[in-house]
């Protein structure tokens, strides 16, 4: 019989914890299936742009999502699957933030330059991130046929 886990309390009692992907939101960079993450408590210092956070949608689910913008009025979040910037959400809606990933059997931290460098352009193309999918999809779609 599995048994429930309460993730938020884990990270309230100061727990890292890893799980596995869901969802597509994330896609590319985290593939359901394939990755799974290590989400850390919140850090002392002030969330900034391009930290993925944990946070829990207002009386509603946990989603994992890329800061677009930190403000005073709130964290303002999109997934890297995604163009439509959600928020303001309140700051005490955040419950972790993602320290690393596993993919492969490979531990790959988020403060590795490669992936922060990944990560910064892929959300400085988010206007266009749209284009470049159905753009993708068109080559991978004619090199089936090759």
């Amino acid at each position: 019989m599995e048994s429930k886990v309460d993730i938020e309390q884990l990270l309230r009692d100061g727990q890292s914890i890893q799980m596995t992907v869901n969802g597509y939101s994330m896609y590319p960079m985290l593939t359901p299936g394939r990755d799974m993450v290590i989400l850390s408590p919140l850090p002392a210092r002030r969330l900034r742009r391009g930290d993925v956070v944990l946070f829990r949608r207002e009386n509603s689910i946990l989603v994992l999502h890329r800061v677009h913008r930190a403000a005073a009025e709130g964290l303002y979040m999109v997934g890297d699957n995604q163009t439509e910037v959600e928020g303001p959400l309140a700051y005490s809606q955040a419950r972790a933030i993602l320290t690393a990933f596993v993919r492969k059997g490979k531990k790959i931290s988020v403060r590795q330059p490669i992936y922060r460098f990944v990560s910064r352009i892929w959300l400085l193309m988010r206007p266009f991130r749209h284009r470049l999918a159905v753009l993708a999809h068109k080559i991978k779609v004619m090199f089936r046929g090759v």
